[in-house]
């Protein structure tokens, strides 16, 4: 959220200035940190981003978390009009006070409301400081959004950030990565420490630039491909041969195999409403990605492994023959590239199995 200036607390007797859980804004207004409202503070770095956002004089330009509008008045002067969408009503009231009677007034359109519950209008370009506790969806919100947008320069939270960014053999690699990635080019602009916000986060941040790569993927092959990563990063430095032997995971994965087969049989053309997913399996995903993926580091494959070493079933044999038929039985979801991933997935699906 970029804002305006803030003042300081005036000291109580003693000399200590009075603690809050909010900091007072010179109009009176409160930023709350519990509601991710951390407002930029260093003009430069302002003008910095909306540099590196390359918006140009044609743009719609689509901010999330105006605050009060400081970032909203430097994108009015370089695109054709804004959109802002703001959560809180007294920082609506504060954009609408700041703009009425200018020339931007009639650029400007402020909508009051939850991002993630809006229905966003057309625009050409995001540019946003967002509270960090909506990273994961809103990306995944701005990337499924029609008609797609150029890009979108984005404030995170600076792990967040660099898991976005993160490239194979790298430690941040992870689920998000491969699924963001797949869908859009992403990198680095800006690191930004926290000292340049007020109140300032317990955590530094950097701005990413993604753009939504064109075409789009097909939405099966998302679809596809987040259910194959949900399994390859459940335990991302252990080799898929032991992640593919896990007993519960086959168990689930041959269910909807021969759910799947059944379909075919009864159909000629299998229509993607009819597919049955992989909603039953539970790999510990915390539902914001943010969190590091669950693994030990160790070796110890055995506890992953299907207890029966002395009975193979036939589906069982199937997926071990697909991860061997593209050799992937030794590799480790943490090296792999994206493209190792999609011909993994393509080996599966000419197997008949499928992860979505």
């Amino acid at each position: 959220m970029a804002g305006g200036k803030l003042r300081k607390d005036k000291p109580r007797a003693g000399g200590k200035a009075a603690s809050s859980a909010a900091a007072p804004y010179q109009g009176g207004i409160s930023f709350h940190k519990s509601k991710g409202q951390h407002i930029l503070k260093n003009p430069l770095l302002v003008d910095s981003i909306v540099q590196k956002s390359g918006i140009k004089p044609t743009d719609v330009v689509l901010e999330i978390g105006p605050g009060t509008g400081n970032l909203t008045k430097k994108l009015l002067d370089a695109g054709k009009s804004v959109v802002a969408v703001e959560l809180d009503p007294r920082m609506v009231l504060e954009l609408q006070r700041r703009f009425q009677g200018t020339p931007y007034s009639h650029r400007l359109k402020v909508i009051q409301g939850d991002v993630l519950k809006t229905e966003l209008p057309y625009f050409d370009i995001c540019v946003a400081n967002i509270p960090y506790q909506i990273s994961s969806p809103l990306t995944f919100k701005l990337l499924n959004h029609q008609p797609p947008f150029r890009c979108a320069v984005i404030m995170f939270q600076r792990e967040f950030a660099m898991r976005l960014v993160a490239q194979p053999g790298d430690n941040l690699y992870c689920r998000l990565s491969a699924n963001t990635q797949l869908r859009a080019r992403v990198s680095h602009l800006l690191k930004v420490g926290r000292n340049n916000f007020r109140p300032p986060p317990k955590v530094d941040s950097s701005v990413v630039r993604i753009e939504p790569r064109k075409p789009a993927p097909d939405s099966n092959l998302v679809r596809e491909f987040d259910g194959l990563m949900r399994i390859c990063f459940n335990r991302k430095n252990k080799t898929l041969g032991s992640i593919f032997r896990q007993k519960t995971m086959l168990s689930v994965m041959e269910k909807n195999y021969k759910t799947l087969q059944a379909l075919h049989q009864s159909q000629s053309n299998l229509s993607g409403d009819s597919k049955v997913g992989m909603d039953g399996l539970d790999f510990g995903d915390n539902g914001d990605d943010l969190g590091m993926e669950i693994d030990d580091g160790g070796d110890n494959e055995m506890e992953l492994e299907d207890g029966d070493a002395g009975e193979v079933s036939e589906f069982k044999e199937k997926v071990l023959n697909v991860l061997k038929e593209g050799d992937f039985e030794e590799k480790r979801s943490s090296k792999l590239t994206q493209q190792e991933f999609l011909y993994l997935l393509s080996l599966f699906n000419k197997a008949g199995i499928h992860f979505s």
